[in-house]
């Protein structure tokens, strides 16, 4: 029980510091939560609970793979609240076009036989 507590409060940490560094410094807070901090944070605790490279190594290659789909919603978003749009619903558009490409980007890389 100890473990996941420490889990939550360092992962619950992470994104204070995010949303309170991006209050006053927009693009540092965008920097500081563009580093793979949750991904290095999650091999940490995968490694720690199993001492299993091959997962750590997994890990590593599915984010690689499935990063590249998210980053358009970071485009997305920002161009339709230039339009005015509100941001529930452009957050809601920005995550429904990466679940859309999450989909196509498995299905490609089924063709390319590439398991994860």
């Amino acid at each position: 029980m100890t473990v996941y507590f420490i889990k939550l409060v360092v992962s619950a940490a992470m994104i204070v510091a995010v949303s309170e560094v991006s209050k006053r410094y927009p693009g540092w807070g965008g920097l500081l939560a563009s580093l793979p901090l949750t991904s290095l944070i999650g091999l940490f605790w995968i490694y720690g609970e199993t001492r299993d490279l091959e997962k750590v190594s997994a890990h590593c290659i599915g984010v690689f793979w499935f990063v590249l789909p998210s980053l358009p919603m970071f485009l997305l978003i920002p161009l339709l609240l230039k339009y005015r749009v509100p941001l529930l619903f452009a957050l809601v558009l920005g995550c429904l076009l990466t679940i859309v490409l999450y989909v196509f980007m498995a299905k490609l890389l089924r063709v390319w036989n590439i398991a994860l």
